[in-house]
Parts: C-alpha cells; sequence; structure tokens
C-alpha cells in the first residue's frame, strides 16, 4: 500500500514536526527524565493548542474530527522528538468517551479538549472488577501505565465476570500511583494499585468487547506510529554519521556493507509505514479485517525497529554506546514501545489465531 497523505495531513505533520523541533529538544528530554517529571508544561499546552488531544473526537464535541490516520501522524512525530507527556493516551480517552451518553464521560472529555486535562490508559497488569451496589469495586495493580503520576483520569480495561472486560472511566486522585524506573528514560512510567476503588455505573463507559477491542487496536497502531518515528530519527542520524565518519581513510558510508545496513534500514521503515497506515484506515473504516491489520502491524513494526536500532547502535560504533550520545534515548524508546500494547510474539500469534 502507498499511503499519500492529503494536504491537510501533510500540514498536520509539518507543523506538528516544526513544533516539537522548537519546544522539545533531546536537553529538554535528559531534563525531565533527571527530574522525574512527566512532561513539560509548555510543551503539553502547545500540543493541546495543536489540537492534538482532540484530534478523533468529533466536532460536535468541540474537536477536530478526525481519525486514527491523523493520531498516527502526531504519534509518528512524537516519536521522532522522543517527546514525553500522554498526547496518544489523552486523545484516545477522549476519542473513545465521545461516543458515550455518560454526563460523567462527557464533562471528562471537555476538560480533556479545552482546559488542558490529561489522561492515561489503564490496560497492562491485572485489574479485576467485581459488582458492587450502584457500580463496580477495582482492586489489583495496573503496570506500564503512562504518566500516571499527571493524569486527571484513567480510562481502565478492568476484567470482569469469567473473561469479560469493562472499560471504566476513574478520577486519577482516586487511585496510587507508583513512579518505576524503566529501560525508557523518555516518558514517565508507574504502576497504579487499585484497594477497593468504587466506580459508580454512570462511569462504566462500555462493556461491548467490539468497542473494547478497538480502543486495544488504535492503541497498539498508534504505538506503532511512535516507533516508526522513531526508527526514521535513527536512520536520519545513521546516515548523517556515516557521510562524516572515515575509516581506512575512506567515508564509513562508501563500504559496502554499511550500505546494505542503510538499505535495509530503509525498507523496514517503508514497510512498517505501510502496515501502519493500512490498518490505521482499516480502523477509521471498520472494516473487517482491522484488528487483524492492527496486530500485523504491530509485530512487524515493533520486532523492525527494535532490529533497526539495534544496527544503528552498531554503525555509530563506539560514540554510539555512550551516554552523552542522543541515540540511546531513541533505542530505549523503541525496546518499550515493542512491549507496548502486546509483544511481538503476542501479535503474532494472534494474527495466526485470526486467520486460522
Amino acid at each position: 500500500m502507498d499511503f499519500e497523505p492529503t494536504e491537510e495531513q501533510a500540514t498536520l505533520r509539518e507543523v506538528s514536526r516544526s513544533m516539537l523541533a522548537a519546544a522539545c529538544p533531546p536537553a529538554l528530554v535528559r531534563a525531565l527524565a533527571e527530574s522525574g517529571g512527566d512532561v513539560d508544561d509548555k510543551l503539553w499546552r502547545r500540543g493541546a493548542e495543536l489540537g492534538w488531544t482532540g484530534l478523533a473526537v468529533p466536532e460536535e464535541h468541540e474537536g477536530a474530527g478526525q481519525g486514527l490516520v491523523e493520531l498516527c501522524l502526531v504519534a509518528e512525530e512524537l516519536g521522532r522528538a522522543v517527546a514525553p507527556g500522554p498526547f496518544v493516551d489523552t486523545a484516545l480517552t477522549a476519542s473513545v468517551l465521545s461516543r458515550s451518553d455518560s454526563p460523567k464521560a462527557a464533562e471528562a472529555v471537555r476538560g480533556l479538549t479545552a482546559r488542558g486535562q490529561k489522561a492515561s490508559l489503564v490496560h497492562h497488569g491485572r485489574v479485576s472488577a467485581a459488582r458492587a451496589p450502584h457500580g463496580l469495586v477495582l482492586n489489583g495493580r495496573a503496570t506500564a501505565v503512562h504518566s500516571a503520576g499527571s493524569a486527571d483520569w484513567f480510562l481502565v480495561v478492568a476484567d470482569f465476570e469469567s473473561d469479560a472486560a469493562r472499560l471504566v472511566l476513574l478520577e486519577a486522585a482516586a487511585a496510587e500511583p507508583e513512579r518505576r524506573r524503566t529501560l525508557d528514560e523518555t516518558r514517565g512510567w508507574y504502576d497504579v494499585v487499585f484497594d477497593d476503588v468504587f466506580v459508580p455505573s454512570a462511569q462504566v463507559v462500555s462493556a461491548d468487547p467490539a468497542e473494547i477491542r478497538r480502543l486495544l487496536d488504535a492503541a497498539a497502531v498508534v504505538t506503532a506510529a511512535d516507533a516508526l518515528g522513531v526508527g526514521e530519527r535513527l536512520l536520519e542520524m545513521t546516515v548523517d554519521y556515516v557521510k562524516v565518519r572515515k575509516q581506512f581513510d575512506r567515508q564509513l558510508g562508501s563500504f559496502q556493507s554499511v550500505k546494505h545496513k542503510v538499505a535495509d534500514m530503509l525498507t523496514t521503515l517503508k514497510g512498517a509505514r505501510a502496515a501502519i497506515y493500512y490498518a490505521a484506515m482499516a480502523l477509521d473504516a471498520g472494516v473487517p479485517d482491522a484488528s487483524l491489520a492492527s496486530s500485523a502491524a504491530k509485530a512487524f513494526t515493533g520486532e523492525g525497529i527494535s532490529a533497526l536500532a539495534g544496527e544503528a547502535l552498531q554503525t555509530h560504533g563506539g560514540i554510539g554506546f555512550t551516554w552523552e550520545h542522543d541515540l540511546h534515548l531513541y533505542l530505549r524508546r523503541a525496546k518499550v514501545d515493542e512491549l507496548l500494547y502486546g509483544s511481538t510474539s503476542e501479535h503474532h500469534e494472534r494474527v495466526l489465531s485470526l486467520i486460522v
């Protein structure tokens, strides 16, 4: 598939890239990592002003009325800049809540799209929901929750009665986030503990397996788009390096083996781009193979970009292994993206189950 963006989509990409280049240099990413921050307030405001958080929200809910394709374009640029902050989590949460008829959901959508509030998706780990008068009670520990320490809302996928699930909206103050040190230095990751947390019935956003599955498929695809942006920047860094680095009085890029590495990296990126944007368009259109396309995109991209990051590191030689070089920020992010919303092996197995 040859994805050719429309004029509006190309503008969204260009504006997002320009803003991130100006407002999110590597120095900012490193400073936030050292201070334990989740997001820079100025960066968050500028992203919200560009409409990122309401990108996939219908216009009647004060959103941009766009879809997952546009969200992937932004996620790609966030990955390219290794930008911190739960922009994608917030946008996906607002999109899901905009389809709910709950007054609480409507309140949250307004906060997320117009008042600068943040949301985190809670999916990894084990959170169980039990029946209670007029609602549910949540217990368990979620892992790998992005920017939970600064979130205003959690959108929780909770296990409920023999493998069913419920999608519930929760004010972040009701649960206890615990900051975790992970491989990824560019984003803040948390465990979130739920200890008999009561959720009123009005905040149960969905019990529809198809709706919950679509959310998780969408999260997998935008995570793959983030990894694609990481890979694109790594290729740029590698090409720039081999053009100037000399070995045996020759530019490193003149060696045939290096040319092959760079060509393989480019091929991986082209394949990932095709898979990701086909999956995004399939989810937007609601076609029958959308889930299959989502898992195929996540599996191919996760594995491919992780391998690409390793090749970039090897090609940079000794300098690539230093803490002072920015390459490790991208490699770490790529490795974590590979695991989020299903590892490569999990998605390979899912693809197999969907085609057999």
